[in-house]
């Protein structure tokens, strides 16, 4: 029987392109004989390098997938290469540590990846860091951290990531009512191609307020903040912050408005125009003595709540009642006579 080539490099036949890059990878860097002296590492290094070659060549892999090595060789009495019968003749030619290099960006990485004090260690996030090389053809999601095995790899230089940079965003009442959306510039430091230096740069991040936010709400951007050789870039979050309103003040999805009144209207009466956030203006009477610190509520004219904003909390009319600074002899005689003891 031929070799199978889909066995030398741990996967099964009918393994996607992704599917066999990653495990070329694995392999190859699991082999490679500057990293692996156990005997017999350099021929499993190029039969790894021979199957990669055939598997990720559509043409040799079609071939490979009906023929077997044989049809693929031309070893198969000339009739396994096609069709025609006349074989295909493959044989392979190439330097496994030419496709390595080729593969992974550099001709000796090893000398770079791996410590020359006799630690096995090596940022398995970014191998290149070390050189500046950054993402490198075939490198194709590199950045999964792989599995420990045996001569594996292990991560004692790993990223790591910085804590969340936090911003508030002032919003306003109206905003919250209706719902709006905020352009927010942020300033950053980026890593540049070479992996190493740096450069600032200004990015617009947008954020969708939505109907009924409450005051605190976080809004989080994954990995915008800051980012150098050494870091994984920080989260940038904003935080929802009320900006302070001429008229009302909210409490959760209730909004508060001050209602003065003077000492005739709390006892006699009285009608407060109120507005609201959306333009309108709502009449409140009162045939009641409104006490200083009472309250009244209106149903359904406060902000919309966040869960469910088609249902809006309330309008709350906190009640001030003004005193005279002063009042005449003949006023206070008056009022002896009127009001109970």
């Amino acid at each position: 029987m031929g070799k199978d080539y889909y066995k030398v490099l741990g996967i099964a036949k009918g393994a996607s392109e992704d599917e066999i890059k990653k495990a070329y990878r694995k392999q190859a860097l699991r082999f490679h004989p500057d990293k692996n002296k156990s005997p017999g590492s350099e021929d499993k290094f190029k039969e790894i390098a021979e199957a990669y070659d055939v598997l990720s060549d559509a043409k040799k892999k079609d071939i490979y997938d009906r023929f077997g090595e044989e049809g693929l060789k031309g070893s198969a009495g000339g009739g396994g290469g096609g069709q025609s019968g006349q074989s295909y003749n493959y044989t392979f030619h190439g330097d496994p540590h030419a496709m390595f290099a080729e593969f992974f960006g550099g001709r000796s990485p090893f000398d770079q990846f791996f410590a020359q004090n006799g630690e096995e260690d090596m940022d398995i996030n970014n191998p290149f860091a070390p050189f500046g090389m950054g993402r490198m053809r075939g490198m194709d999601g590199f950045q999964r951290s792989f599995k420990s095995h045996p001569g594996g790899l292990r991560r004692p230089h790993e990223k790591k990531k910085d804590p969340p940079v936090m911003h508030e965003l002032k919003v306003s009442l109206e905003e919250v009512f209706s719902g709006c959306t905020k352009k927010m510039k942020i300033s950053r430091k980026r890593l540049n191609p070479d992996g190493c230096t740096v450069r600032n740069e200004d990015k617009i991040l947008t954020v969708d307020i939505k109907r009924g936010w409450k005051e605190g709400t976080k809004i989080t951007f994954p990995k915008e903040g800051d980012e150098t050789p050494s870091n994984i870039p920080s989260d940038v979050v904003f935080v929802v912050k009320d900006k302070p309103h001429p008229v009302f003040r909210r409490e959760g999805s209730d909004i508060i408005y001050p209602a003065k009144i003077s000492l005739r209207e709390a006892l006699c009466g009285c009608t407060v125009n109120a507005p609201t956030l959306d333009g309108r203006t709502i009449t409140v009477t009162s045939r009641d003595v409104v006490k200083p610190g009472m309250k009244k509520r209106i149903a359904g004219e406060g902000l919309p709540l966040s869960k469910c904003p088609e249902k809006r909390g309330d309008m709350i009319l906190d009640f001030t009642v003004k005193f005279p600074d002063k009042l005449g002899q003949s006023t206070q005689d008056a009022l002896k006579q009127i009001l109970p003891p």
